[in-house]
C-alpha cells in the first residue's frame, strides 16, 4: 500500500452530512479534516461582530485579507480560532450560518480562502468538505465526493443539529432552500458536483455506511499505488 497521503474532496449541499462525514473519514485514516465552511463563518463572524455590511464585497475582501483563520485538530473536532481567538462553538449558531452564506458569494473573498485552503491541503493527508472543493479548491483531488440527500431530510437533519423547536421547521426548510438556491447560482464557484466525483445519496443511509464507502474507495486507491 502505497504511503502518500491522499486528498480527499467532499461537496455537497447543506445538511447533507459534510461535516460529519469528513470529520470521521479524517479521523479513520488519521488526516486534518479542513473545514471550508468553518473558515467563512469565521470570518462572518468577525463581519457581525464588526457590524460590517455583508453584501459589501470591497469591505469583506478587506476584512478577510485582515483575518486569521485556524483549524486545530482536536478529538473531538477541529478548533476554530479567529485571530487566535476560539469561535469553535460560536460559528455553529444559526445567525452566524446565515451570515456566512452571504459572506461566500463574493469572488474576491473566495479567491483568499481558496489560496488558503490550497496552502493548507498542498501536503496531502486532508479531508476537506466544502461546496466547490472538488472543482475549484483541489480540482485535482485523489478521491472526490459529492454527497446529496433529500431537502426533506436535510432540513430534518438541521432542526436535530441546531435543537430548535418543531414549530420553527418551516422556518429552517425555507432557509434551505434559500441557501441551495444561492450556492447553486452565485457566479463564484456555484456548488455543482465534479465530473469524476462519486454521488453519494444519504437520504436512508447511515453515518457508518457513508464513511465505509468512502473509506473502501480510499484503501482501494491507496493499495493501487
Amino acid at each position: 500500500m502505497s504511503a502518500r497521503k491522499l486528498v480527499i474532496a467532499i461537496d455537497g449541499p447543506a445538511g447533507s452530512g459534510k461535516s460529519t462525514i469528513a470529520a470521521r473519514i479524517a479521523k479513520k485514516l488519521s488526516y486534518i479534516n479542513l473545514e471550508s465552511g468553518a473558515m467563512y463563518r469565521a470570518l462572518a463572524l468577525k463581519a457581525l461582530e464588526n457590524h460590517a455590511n455583508l453584501d459589501d464585497e470591497r469591505a469583506m475582501c478587506e476584512l478577510a485579507e485582515g483575518t486569521a483563520v485556524d483549524l486545530i485538530p482536536r478529538e473531538e473536532g477541529n478548533q476554530v480560532l479567529l485571530d487566535g481567538r476560539d469561535v469553535s462553538q460560536r460559528i455553529r449558531e444559526a445567525d452566524v450560518s446565515a451570515a456566512a452564506s452571504r459572506v461566500s458569494v463574493h469572488p474576491s473573498v473566495r479567491r483568499i480562502m481558496v489560496a488558503r485552503q490550497r496552502a493548507m491541503g498542498e501536503q496531502g493527508g486532508v479531508v476537506m468538505e466544502g461546496r466547490d472543493i472538488g472543482t475549484v479548491v483541489f480540482p485535482n483531488a485523489d478521491v472526490k465526493v459529492f454527497l446529496d440527500a433529500d431537502e426533506a431530510v436535510r432540513a430534518e437533519r438541521r432542526l436535530l443539529q441546531n435543537a430548535v423547536a418543531a414549530n420553527n421547521a418551516q422556518q429552517i426548510k425555507a432557509e434551505l432552500a434559500d441557501r441551495d438556491r444561492r450556492d447553486q447560482t452565485r457566479a463564484a464557484s456555484p456548488l455543482v458536483a465534479a465530473p469524476d466525483a462519486l454521488h453519494i445519496d444519504s437520504t436512508h443511509l447511515s453515518i457508518d455506511r457513508v464513511v465505509g464507502e468512502i473509506e473502501s474507495i480510499v484503501r482501494e486507491k491507496l493499495a493501487a499505488e
